[in-house]
């Protein structure tokens, strides 16, 4: 079974990778580019019969900095 968490800054909090990445698009040529955020995506191996729940208790605990950070858990079987 495994499990996919993505990581995303939550609205509002200074994102200077994607500020960056943004930048480094525009020299390049890629004007188009109004704004970039990054985030982390985390995929589990995990045992038979772990749970959702089990997922998002490891996200509050540690995946994620839930206080600048907001999190997506999809379970992919």
């Amino acid at each position: 079974m495994k499990a996919r968490v993505q990581i995303m800054l939550k609205d509002g909090v200074l994102d200077p990778q994607g500020e960056a990445v943004r930048h480094a698009l525009g020299t390049l040529g890629f004007s188009g580019v109004e704004g970039v955020r990054q985030g982390k995506v985390i995929e589990l191996d995990l045992a038979p019969g772990t749970t959702e729940v089990t997922v998002r208790d490891m996200c509050e605990k540690l995946l994620a900095n839930t206080v600048i950070e907001s999190y997506r858990v999809e379970m992919l079987g």
